[in-house]
């Protein structure tokens, strides 16, 4: 199963970088890195980011994280998975732009 990532496009810059992150700020704050399922990552989009662009939306295979990936209940008592520990570049297996247009965030093709 894939989960996403939502990030700025100075945070993926950060990740590329370095190879690994901690995560976005709210991360940091939070202890753990958020993530969301397909049918999350809109409404994450719309709640968190809504007139921000120059996203970038980063798929990740859930079982490969584990067992550092719980799943937890959050917005609504759905369970979205976090992940306590480090991001590191390799767990990525796609990263594409997240761009805004006409007030939406435009996803990939099929994700939505």
């Amino acid at each position: 199963m894939l989960i996403y990532k939502i990030f700025r496009a100075s945070e993926y810059a950060a990740l590329t970088t370095a190879g690994t992150t901690a995560g976005a700020p709210v991360d940091i704050a939070d202890g753990f890195i958020h993530f969301s399922t397909a049918a999350q990552v809109a409404e994450t989009a719309a709640k968190h980011f809504a007139t921000e662009d120059g996203l970038v939306l980063l798929a990740l295979e859930a079982d490969a994280l584990a067992p550092d990936l719980r799943w937890e209940p959050s917005r609504g008592g759905a369970l979205f998975p976090h992940l306590y520990r480090a991001l590191r570049s390799k767990d990525v297996l796609w990263a594409r732009d997240l761009p805004l247009v006409a007030g939406h965030h435009r996803f990939p093709e099929g994700l939505t």
